[in-house]
């Protein structure tokens, strides 16, 4: 009879006095009984906590100290009961499955920047605790007979260290696979999220609940804030409503635009192909954009126009840059779900000629386009497609999607801005904290989409490309020097393969 296998845990425990030998072993059979998974899944879970008690003392953190901060109330009941809840996806989320059929995963990634190295060990602890407060981020996608939908999982939730390139695709499509990751390298914490989840502020919200459990699990408290969640509430039944389903009737705004024409960069293979960061001045960006009688995401999408004409060859069209708008602003709203509408913003190519020329059109666009009831007019709209789509059947509707996201959705704008807008964090926190960016996954024609984050008082602004045709952010940058915004890049070099080595190539300040 072989002898039983002793884990290396068991072995440091050896070491420890009698006392505290007792205290973890007590510990770590009461985590036992509140662990009813597989065998293979439970035992992830164990030596997760192993390993951090062991990261605790190797730190010189008492025993007492280190099972108090690991209090398994933390884990409430998530993991002691089957996973028997599914999610029906909101009205905008149901086309993001839908278009799987033809290779295109949506996916937006998340990143907080730390003044201290990551230590995985608490990270993992952190989504651990964390994970029962948005229980429909544990959830796997499945296909229903007329929509897809999300089904309740559990399991074990690793973080991972990054070794592959950002946004790499989630595999979605396959059964049992996680619509989410939480990943980490160096002083990076990031979590890249499948769109049918939820939007940017709802992802912010889940970053900023798992960041705040990390700190605590390093002994830093700090209080919540309105986009902050305890993680041992129990979940608002609001916090998952679809708002499309409220939308107030009324005349809907088609969906079906016009072509717009594209950048003239080859298609990459490798998607993204590379991402770039611009790191600019908040006052200094509000300065430039007041001076041109605009905002900043008019004077960016302004920028984007003209760098749009430099990067293409074709000389007739309209350009687009399409901008998602948090319709929260107009109804409040507790729901983490899908609750975003967009605008594009069009001008023909030979209207497109400077900065300073077309801004008053832009403004007169944005401000128009983005109006409340322009965006409640596309709320209404998405229910009303929806609502006609929901008797067909699932396989017949996903050609159909293919066709009208590849040729109309997609194609009926150039490249896409998301601004998420200033980010706060309690003042405990946010001095522990460098930066954050915030990057959009690559579409399937467009070459190049730009997203914006801000904090404290610098703005972040991330290009994703899907070309390695460098015409679009090399205008951006020169346009930029022209007002006269300092700016710091980072970011990666191209990615030639499939692997992905994350470095930050060292910082390199453009001025005027």
């Amino acid at each position: 009879m072989k002898a039983k296998k002793v884990s290396p845990f068991e072995v440091y425990l050896t070491n420890l006095p009698e006392e505290e030998q007792f205290k973890l072993t007590a510990y770590f059979l009461e985590l036992s009984k509140r662990i009813v998974l597989p065998p293979k899944e439970k035992r992830k879970i164990i030596r997760d906590f192993e390993q951090v008690v062991q990261y605790y003392l190797d730190a010189g953190i008492p025993v007492d100290l280190a099972l108090q901060r690991l209090d398994l109330a933390n884990l409430g009941g998530f993991y002691a009961r089957p996973a028997t809840r599914w999610f029906a996806l909101d009205y905008a989320a149901k086309i993001y499955p839908l278009s799987l059929a033809h290779g295109q995963i949506s996916l937006f990634r998340l990143s907080v920047y730390l003044k201290a190295p990551v230590q995985p060990e608490i990270l993992q602890i952190a989504l651990t605790f964390t994970i029962k407060r948005f229980p429909q981020f544990a959830t796997t996608l499945k296909k229903g007979f007329f929509w897809h939908y999300l089904d309740s999982t559990k399991g074990h939730y690793p973080v991972m260290e990054e070794v592959e390139r950002p946004l790499y695709p989630i595999r979605v499509s396959l059964s049992g696979s996680k619509t989410f990751k939480v990943l980490y390298f160096q002083n990076r914490i990031s979590v890249e999220i499948f769109h049918a989840l939820t939007d940017g502020s709802g992802g912010m919200v889940f970053l900023k609940t798992l960041i705040r459990e990390y700190f605590r699990l390093l002994g830093l408290e700090a209080p919540l804030d309105e986009t902050t969640f305890d993680i041992n509430c129990a979940p608002d039944s609001a916090e998952d409503n679809n708002e499309f389903e409220n939308a107030p009737k009324g005349p809907a705004s088609g969906f079906i635009n016009k072509k717009s024409l594209q950048l003239s960069g080859a298609l990459s293979r490798i998607k993204p192909c590379q991402i770039i960061h611009f790191k600019m001045s908040l006052p200094r960006l509000k300065e430039v954009s007041k001076a041109y009688g605009t905002t900043i995401t008019g004077y960016i999408s302004a920028q984007m126009l003209v760098a749009d004409k430099y990067a293409t060859e074709t000389s007739s069209g309209d350009l687009t840059v399409q901008v998602p708008v948090n319709m929260r602003k107009f109804y409040p709203s507790k729901t983490i779900r899908n609750f975003s509408m967009y605008f594009g913003v069009r001008l023909p190519i030979d209207k497109v000629t400077s900065t300073k020329e077309i801004i008053p059109l832009v403004h007169q666009q944005l401000v128009a386009n983005s109006s409340p009831e322009k965006m409640t007019e596309m709320l209404y709209s998405t229910k009303q497609m929806v609502r006609k789509l929901r008797f067909i059947p699932l396989f017949i509707k996903t050609p159909i999607a293919k066709q009208v996201y590849g040729m109309i959705g997609e194609r009926s704008y150039t490249n896409t801005l998301s601004n998420l807008g200033i980010v706060n964090f309690p003042s405990q926190l946010g001095e522990h904290i460098e930066s954050l960016d915030f990057i959009l996954g690559t579409a399937v024609v467009n070459r190049a989409n730009v997203s914006v984050v801000t904090f404290k008082d610098t703005v972040t602004l991330s290009i994703s490309k899907n070309t390695t045709d460098n015409a679009f952010e090399e205008r951006l940058l020169a346009l930029f020097n022209i007002d006269e915004i300092p700016l710091t890049i980072e970011g990666s070099d191209v990615y030639e393969n499939a692997q992905y080595v994350p470095t930050r190539q060292k910082a390199k300040t453009r001025k005027k």
